[in-house]
């Protein structure tokens, strides 16, 4: 069974092109936000150790959702007086 050879970015259709560049940028956005979120975030609202979660966000789309969805302790609202 003979391999495929790489795609080069020329053989890719502009639509192609357009998906992989969108999608590059929401990575980059999410992984950004989690950073800067996790940089913020005191140590005691992480759950967990946050240099793992730096490691973790790192890793393509699933590192920053996980997270958001996992990493971090919600306080609860205070009421308003």
């Amino acid at each position: 069974m003979p391999m495929k050879a790489n795609k080069k970015w020329s053989d890719l259709t502009s639509g192609q092109q357009t998906a992989v560049i969108v999608a590059g940028c929401v990575q980059v956005a999410l992984a950004a936000t989690a950073w800067a979120d996790l940089a913020r975030r005191p140590a005691e609202e992480v759950v967990g150790s946050k240099a793992r979660w730096a490691a973790v966000i790192a890793i393509n789309f699933v590192g920053p959702l996980a997270y958001f969805a996992r990493g971090r302790r919600i306080a609860p609202e205070q009421p308003l007086s």
